[in-house]
């Protein structure tokens, strides 16, 4: 017997803090490949579903980071694909700075570190 064809969609993400996380861990650190998330790169996120509003705080691994324009911009890009998403703000700060012990452990096992 055929599989009936049907055009019904996957049921989407609800916009809370757990599907904005998911939406940054696809958030990657050019240079370094490895996501925003598995860094250790986001201090907070916040969601104001009444204003689809999103706050993310977060780093780079240097105060010089010449991809940091790129990376916001990925963060606030992924972040806005979620639905009901109004507003994302993106903050990048450097206190507290970065360090290798933010990150993911598992991935920085991974690499050597």
């Amino acid at each position: 017997m055929a599989k009936k064809k049907t055009d019904a969609k996957p049921a989407a993400l609800a916009l809370d803090e757990k599907s904005v996380w998911e939406a940054l861990k696809r958030v990657i650190d050019p240079e370094l490949q490895i996501s925003v998330v598995d860094l250790g790169l986001i201090y907070k996120v916040e969601v104001d579903k009444k204003k689809g509003e999103v706050y993310v705080q977060m780093t780079m691994t240097s105060p010089a980071c010449p991809m940091a324009g790129m990376i916001e911009e990925s963060a606030r890009s992924h972040i806005s694909q979620l639905p009901d998403v109004k507003n994302v703000i993106v903050e990048v700060v450097f206190d507290p700075p970065w360090s290798i012990e933010k990150m993911n452990p598992d991935v920085r096992a991974s690499i050597g570190l």
